[in-house]
């Protein structure tokens, strides 16, 4: 599988909160970094996060592709995005990120290994 197959699987298991398509594109080892600095470490860590994120109906996100880079057995992904939402209130809000999204080749698959979002 080419690195823009694994990130477009990736991408459309968040987007379709698709808790278990999304943990198939997560390395055992896994690391994510929220935007409030909250380090997640291991895929058990970050699928209890997305299971409570992926349960919440109230968003969405649209992600452009700022720069791909591969070299060997890694690669990585800029994104900038667009996160739509509501508040406990129910307000709408709307933030806008970058998301980095770090990937290794294991077993000739693409697992993600290190996410990171930061507020613009």
């Amino acid at each position: 599988m080419e690195f823009s197959q694994a990130l477009d699987a990736h991408l459309t298991a968040i987007e379709a909160r698709d808790l278990e398509g999304y943990l198939a594109t997560v390395h055992q080892d896994a690391s994510l970094i929220l935007p409030n600095g909250t380090l997640l470490r291991g895929r058990e860590a970050i699928a209890e996060f997305h299971a409570a994120w992926f349960a919440d109906p109230d968003w969405s996100l649209r992600a452009e592709t700022v720069r791909v880079e591969t070299g060997g057995e890694s690669a990585f992904a800029l994104l900038s995005v667009v996160y739509d939402d509501l508040d406990p209130e129910g307000k709408p809000y709307q933030k806008l990120y970058y998301l980095t999204l770090y990937f290794t080749r294991a077993d000739g698959r693409w697992l993600l290994v290190h996410d990171q979002n930061t507020f613009c």
